[in-house]
């Protein structure tokens, strides 16, 4: 099947009725949480995880996938209005955007915004479309031992990119590995780290794990660190930038797209990093750099499209190699493996109207969320004087339904609240929870990559450097972590860690 047959099977299962609503629900909820501070679209998609498994595999992936692009662009929304940045990729939009807020250029900015987002994800989408078919082409010749080289790769790029030191991320992702491999071995029939608990013989649910440490240790944390929140516009007048403002956006926004799409394919925070990269870079070219962090448009521009670009970017590695770039779609990841979905090369051939119906679903929500951003913008800023007091009760109900709905056990609450417990803990310590949850979903995988790797050697572990492509991934693993415990790049990174907090 060719790119374009693709997109026209895609476009058929995207336009159906209820795949429609599904991407319209998807969007406008991904908007809603990214414009509540302090939610953020890992723990609303680990809430909604329970909905899609009676939905049809396309339409739960289309709503999850909405959710997740969708959060990038209500991100933006609370970084203008209130400085608080609704997810980590939205932190740069703080430093112009609310500037032009204060300056009463609220409505231009959150245009700009949109207008960006919207061209960014659609020229990332375009790309996706045509580089999906020869990577997963590709990705069919490669070996056992390949895969082992993939996913340490992608576990150790996720580590050196999260927050805090590099030992604390390599602990959590052991110990997101750990629970992974939690149940039943799969190759000797065993129970493996049950401790005689008859309720973990099938393993730890991804739900329970992914519910507790982002829904429940979310609502802990943001309890302890709830402060009122000041909006710098009660109203927004003009809404469409004026023809200087839209003059000096254009160029930011082309290069922030094909800055953000080729930095969202590597794995770890590729919409951050993606976001400063580009302020760093129109900064650095700009004839004007004295006004960045005053309210410059090109500041603004720029980094709201990379980061949009990088969001829809992220899909490649996890659909066409079955490796997510991040936590967010290691979530997404699960939901497909509790569809019974295998990502990876052989998706578009198993399962190409999921495939392709996700990606064109991409389009469609593009062009919704550019009609849902503007004219919604006066209901956002009433959403914003929600007090948390009146959110965190809900949160809270819907992470016991949605566990019990799921797995009917009194067992997996008390799990729930037990890992809420512990990401609270280890976010109070400085730890990261993205390497945790990438731990969680990848150990099982890479260890059974590893073992038939093993098998095929006879036991020798000479198959970690007998393909190019594995040893060149453990190499460049190496190098990764050594980089990243020198002095300057780990001062760099803690800023960075900061900047997301």
């Amino acid at each position: 099947m060719t790119s374009f047959d693709g997109i026209l099977l895609g476009l058929e299962v995207a336009a159906q009725p209820i795949n429609l609503v599904y991407c319209f629900f998807g969007v406008f909820l991904g908007t809603l949480i990214g414009v509540l501070p302090g939610i953020g679209p890992a723990t609303t998609m680990a809430l909604l995880l329970p909905i899609t498994i009676n939905a049809p595999p396309e339409s739960g992936i289309i709503l999850l996938a909405g959710l997740y692009y969708g959060s990038m662009y209500g991100g933006s929304t609370t970084s203008i209005l209130v400085n608080v940045p609704g997810e980590a990729a939205s932190v740069v939009t703080t430093l112009d955007g609310y500037q032009m807020a204060r300056t009463g250029r609220a409505g231009p900015a959150l245009a700009i915004a949109a207008i960006g987002s919207f061209i960014a994800g659609t020229v990332s989408v375009v790309a996706l479309s045509f580089i999906a078919v020869p990577l997963a082409r590709a990705a069919v010749y490669l070996s056992p031992a390949d895969y082992v080289g993939l996913m340490v790769l992608g576990l150790v790029m996720v580590g050196v990119i999260s927050s805090g030191s590099i030992s604390k991320a390599i602990l959590t992702t052991c110990f997101g590995v750990v629970l992974g491999l939690v149940g039943i071995d799969s190759m000797s029939g065993a129970p493996r780290f049950t401790f005689d608990i008859p309720q973990l013989i099938e393993g730890i649910d991804v739900i329970t794990l992914v519910v507790g440490l982002f829904g429940v240790s979310e609502v802990l944390q943001n309890l302890e660190q709830a402060a009122p929140r000041s909006l710098v516009a009660k109203t927004v007048g003009r809404i469409l930038p004026s023809r200087e403002e839209w003059k000096r956006s254009r160029a930011p926004i082309a290069r922030g797209s094909i800055l953000g799409f080729v930095l969202g394919l590597l794995p770890g925070g590729g919409a951050v990093l993606a976001a400063f990269a580009s302020y760093g870079l129109e900064k650095r070219i700009s004839a004007r750099p004295e006004e960045f962090g005053k309210g410059a448009v090109e500041g603004l521009a720029g980094p709201e499209s990379a980061n949009n670009a990088a969001a829809t970017a992220a899909f490649i590695p996890l659909l066409t190699l079955g490796i997510p770039p991040n936590v967010v779609l290691g979530i997404l990841l699960g939901a497909l493996m509790i569809q019974g979905i295998a990502p990876g090369p052989l998706m578009m051939v198993q399962n190409p109207d999921v495939f392709w119906g996700t990606v064109a679903s991409m389009y469609v929500g593009n062009i919704m969320l550019l009609i849902l951003n503007l004219p919604l913008i006066g209901m956002w800023i009433q959403i914003l004087r929600i007090p948390y007091g009146v959110m965190f009760p809900l949160i809270l109900v819907f992470c016991v339904i949605g566990v019990y709905g799921t797995t009917g056990s009194t067992f997996h609450l008390g799990l729930m609240i037990g890992f809420g417990v512990i990401g609270y803990v280890l976010r109070r310590c400085g730890y990261d929870l993205a390497p945790l949850v990438l731990g969680f979903v990848l150990g099982p995988l890479l260890e059974a990559n590893m073992r038939r790797s093993l098998t095929a050697s006879d036991g020798s572990w000479s198959f970690l450097f007998s393909s190019y492509v594995g040893g060149a991934c453990l190499v460049v693993s190496v190098v990764l972590i050594v980089s990243a415990m020198m002095p300057a790049v780990r001062k760099r990174r803690e800023m960075l860690g900061n900047a997301d907090d």
